[in-house]
């Protein structure tokens, strides 16, 4: 029995939180986490507010830079944040501060609440950018309005002045600049691919909304500009590109029912995994919603209908969802005028009635474009037959499997050195190449929260099988067991025994091709891994650089030559690892294996499509073509880190 707390519990023990100390307090509630994640998102609330302006028709323009002591602005060429003084109650009594003020320091202040500042919006309840300014170390925020320009300052969520006008300009907008406060965050350096991930979104999702992103920092400059004429179709077309698709061209739906807008944009292509993204008024719905259950319901009946009248389909036969799934690439984008989301992150949309809006949209416009296009409508039902079969396949599979105990078994692989610590929160997984690896791994290891899993060779490319194949693969198999949480519908979180599961392959092409093909496995059957931020890849070094007792060690070329410059190249013997195996048990430990050397995954749809077109290109043994596709894509596999 857990030992009672010492001295009374009386009223002295409540503690009232007033103003922001609530969010400096528990800033999960309001931004999810404090880790990456949490950090990006307040990027994310600043930018929000800008498309709530476009939405509004009053802004097409949104630049996001990161300044080169890492904190970033957001302007907008919006209408500004009104500046106008506001009547509020403080410290007990009635005092006037300006409106910039109050939305800057008060939780749940804003024009989002139907004062008819906005028609449509992302923010609900008025806490986005309060919420920036309270986790910021500090906070400067310009409006541009009325041929002035307002400035004021914030430390800590704290106002330093009152909103002073500081010059003339002809601009109209509002440019936040803050600085993430690092006694609040596990990290406050920003990452530029996951920036741009969401900006690139951003634009997708409104037709004609440029977005800019520009990086200042020292040896990372760059300069992006995202715009879409044809919005989420775009998106569509961009995810599809190296595929073969079903439709000439995808489809595009776009209706407005009971003042609710509904975009949908979808293409089939050859592929075996279902990609559906939900947004509700911008914002990505990650656990999807109300819109997306209509979409599916539809989907499996306008496709079962068309198969029917048709007769490709018995009539005592049915498609189920996922049979009409696979394949599928598609955005749907819903914009309505009080969405009901669940927590201010707003993964899940709750609102009823986009259910029956969405499911109507589609039947109507996908059942008509089945019936005008019985050529491309055939190959597709015929497709979602071959899925239905493919699935019973996969079925008796998954159930011979866990008859041999895979799946449910108790018994661990007799390759994984295990972790003395049997507590999920502290324990972690590291994934390596081969026994050689595995050897060096074990013994550089902190065996008591530390576990080894030697994998031979590269596994299955599972975005080219279904799962039955998956499941007969032994190395695949090995990482179900050991990480005992299942796989796909039988996915189950609680039962995970590592709470961080680490890629540690070689640091060259082979070591590049295995860990996306752990990634692509992790994406299409326990993506919330990903999602959930456990999945993480290790960073081992390609050189070691010695110089008499001196030891350095370079992770890319650019490093190694700067270091043979600062260390004088003469009498510099370097040393290019060919593996994890050639190190010795206190390098690995070093170099790769502590907490350092290691870098959280955040994988998008986007992504995943990504790393299974440097795979498919790099894995074929044609010299010439790899050489080639490394000369034309050396941005996209700078961006993936791997070393080609």
């Amino acid at each position: 029995m857990e030992e009672k707390v010492k001295g009374s519990y009386t009223a002295d023990n409540i503690q009232v939180l007033e103003g922001l100390d609530p969010v400096r307090k528990r800033p999960g509630m309001y931004i999810g986490s404090t880790d990456e994640r949490g950090l990006h998102h307040l990027i994310v609330e600043v930018v929000d507010n800008a498309v709530d302006e476009a939405l509004a028709g009053y802004c097409d323009t949104c630049t996001v830079e990161i300044a080169r002591d890492g904190s970033v602005s957001v302007t907008d060429n919006g209408r500004g944040i009104p500046v106008d003084m506001k009547k509020i109650v403080k410290n007990g009594k009635q005092v006037e501060v300006s409106a910039v003020e109050v939305v800057m320091t008060h939780l749940h202040a804003g024009g989002k609440f139907g004062g008819g500042g906005y028609n449509v919006s992302g923010g609900l309840h008025g806490v986005g950018v309060t919420v920036v300014n309270a986790l910021s170390e500090w906070l400067d925020v310009e409006v541009y309005r009325d041929g002035k320009i307002y400035r004021q300052r914030f430390n800590r969520g704290v106002p330093m002045r009152d909103l002073q006008v500081v010059g003339k300009t002809d601009k109209k907008g509002t440019r936040v600049s803050f600085m993430p406060d690092a006694d609040i965050f596990e990290t406050v350096e920003f990452n530029y691919d996951t920036i741009r991930s969401r900006l690139r979104e951003v634009a997708y999702l409104n037709k004609g909304f440029t977005v800019n992103l520009i990086d200042n920092r020292d040896g990372r400059e760059k300069n992006e500009t995202f715009k879409f004429d044809n919005g989420i179709l775009d998106f569509v077309d961009y995810l599809n590109r190296t595929k073969e698709t079903i439709f000439p061209e995808s489809l595009y739906i776009e209706k407005v029912l009971s003042d609710s807008e509904v975009e949908i944009a979808m293409q089939y292509n050859d592929g075996y995994s279902e990609n559906i993204y939900a947004y509700a008024n911008n914002i990505n719905t990650e656990e999807g919603g109300t819109h997306l259950e209509g979409f599916r319901n539809a989907l499996t009946k306008v496709i079962n209908d068309y198969a029917h009248r048709n007769n490709l389909l018995k009539d005592e036969d049915k498609l189920s969802g996922e049979d009409v799934r696979e394949g599928l690439t598609a955005i749907i984008s819903v914009k309505l005028k009080n969405p009901q989301f669940e927590g201010q992150t707003k993964t899940k949309l709750g609102n009823s009635e986009m259910r029956t809006i969405v499911s109507k949209v589609l039947i109507d416009g996908f059942g008509t474009y089945l019936e005008e296009n019985p050529g491309p409508a055939k190959e597709l039902v015929l497709k979602t037959i071959t899925a239905q079969r493919a699935r019973d396949a996969a079925r008796n599979a998954r159930e011979l499997t866990r008859r041999k105990g895979v799946l449910e078994s108790s018994t661990l692989p007799g390759k994984l050195a295990d972790c003395s610590d049997k507590d999920p929160r502290n324990t972690e997984i590291y994934i390596v190449e081969g026994d050689s690896a595995g050897g060096t791994a074990k013994q550089g290891r902190d065996r008591r929260f530390q576990a080894i899993l030697p994998l031979r060779g590269k596994i299955l490319n599972v975005q080219k099988a279904r799962l039955n194949k998956v499941l007969e693969n032994a190395e695949i198999k090995a990482m179900i067991t050991a990480f005992g949480c299942g796989i796909g519908d039988e996915f189950d979180e609680s039962k995970l025994r590592y709470d961080k599961i680490i890629c540690m392959t070689d640091a060259d092409v082979d070591g590049s091709h295995i860990r996306i093909l752990l990634l692509t496995f992790f994406f299409n059957f326990m993506r919330p891994l990903i999602e959930k931020g456990h999945v993480y890849s290790a960073m081992p070094p390609l050189y070691k650089i010695s110089k008499g007792k001196r030891i350095e060690y370079a992770y890319s070329d650019k490093e190694l030559a700067a270091k043979l410059d600062s260390m004088g190249r003469k009498g510099c013997e370097v040393q290019r690892y060919k593996g994890l195996g050639e190190m010795s048990k206190e390098q690995l430990w070093e170099t790769t294996m502590s907490p350092e050397h290691r870098t959280l995954i955040q994988m998008t749809m986007e992504d995943a499509f990504e790393a299974d077109e440097i795979f498919s290109t790099l894995m074929g043994d044609q010299p010439e073509l790899r050489r080639q596709f490394i000369e034309e894509n050396a941005k996209l596999i700078e961006t993936k880190d791997l070393d080609v």
